[in-house]
């Protein structure tokens, strides 16, 4: 978790004056951790510190906040019912277009209290420069430290029908994902594409596979069997984290003998997961999306992956 600084400045191209409300510490129980924020604009929010009680109070109160920061601390049981029993401490910035202009290092420390970096923020900053580790989000005598978000997977989705928009729109809420999509001609996408989630119409999409990172992670799901098997070809040739082709176990094994005649090995073809998702939830689009995400968030993927880095 960290400070969505591009989040933040299309909120503010969008609706004006943006309070960001942010978990700046937490005692006990709480419903979201240190970093989680939420934006607030005159008539509307996006971004969550955990909802309930919590979240309406001080998004109400960021609506009539005027003071440029705030920090308030909550607790959860006592003040407002809720079950947590914990207490919150919160910290809400307003933002106008100036203020996120001036929000250019990777790691964003302020003072909450007007007084100067103590030697506490000063090491930590230190430390985040020399040896490239971000610190975590804390409030620390005083200053709130959080680094600049930056997605840590890159994802491709190849194909914008039904099931392409579906996961598209799982997945483009998730803060640790930068997403490609990919189709044949720009009337494939829809009129609306959620915000982070990078476009790009190519009328031979496998020639754009190339300039994929190595460590991208890709969904193959187009309206085209030749289309999917000519990706999956690039694909291998390529390298990549995780390949996801959707698709039946018939439609599988006519790809893997039409992948092994264009010279892969089966070890290699392995490295390709058909069919993707949970068959058992069903064949709507939807359905088939939240399948597909599950199967690639699930912690074991993830640890998965984390040895595939260390590797």
């Amino acid at each position: 978790m960290g400070f969505d600084r591009e989040a933040l400045r299309e909120a503010v191209i969008n609706h004006g004056t943006v309070v960001r409300v942010v978990v700046a510490g937490i005692k006990g129980s709480s419903p979201r951790e240190v970093g989680a924020s939420m934006l607030v604009w005159k008539k509307g929010q996006s971004g969550t510190i955990g909802g309930g009680t919590l979240e309406f109070q001080a998004a109400e109160a960021a609506r009539l906040q005027t003071a440029p920061s705030r920090l308030t601390q909550h607790a959860l049981g006592p003040d407002m019912g809720q079950c947590c029993g914990g207490a919150v401490t919160l910290l809400s910035e307003s933002y106008d277009r100036a203020a996120v202009d001036c929000l250019d290092d990777a790691i964003i420390a302020r003072s909450v209290s007007c007084g100067e970096m103590p030697l506490s923020v000063k090491r930590l900053l230190a430390k985040a420069r020399g040896q490239g580790a971000q610190p975590d989000p804390q409030l620390i005598d005083g200053w709130m430290v959080e680094p600049v978000h930056n997605p840590t997977r890159h994802l491709w989705i190849w194909g914008a029908g039904h099931v392409g928009r579906a996961l598209v729109d799982v997945l483009a809420p998730l803060p640790d994902l930068a997403i490609t999509w990919v189709d044949t001609g720009p009337e494939r996408f829809p009129e609306m594409v959620p915000a982070g989630v990078t476009t790009v119409p190519a009328a031979k999409p496998a020639e754009l596979v190339r300039h994929a990172p190595h460590d991208a992670e890709h969904l193959v799901l187009t309206y085209s069997h030749n289309l999917d098997l000519e990706l999956c070809n690039r694909l291998l040739l390529h390298d990549f984290r995780f390949a996801g082709l959707i698709g039946s176990a018939t439609k599988w094994a006519r790809f893997r003998s039409r992948l092994a005649a264009l010279g892969h090995s089966p070890e290699r073809i392995g490295r390709i997961t058909c069919p993707i998702g949970d068959p058992s939830l069903g064949k709507h689009p939807q359905m088939i999306a939240v399948g597909v995400a599950a199967q690639i968030l699930r912690p074991a993927r993830q640890n998965e992956l984390k040895k595939d880095l260390s590797a």
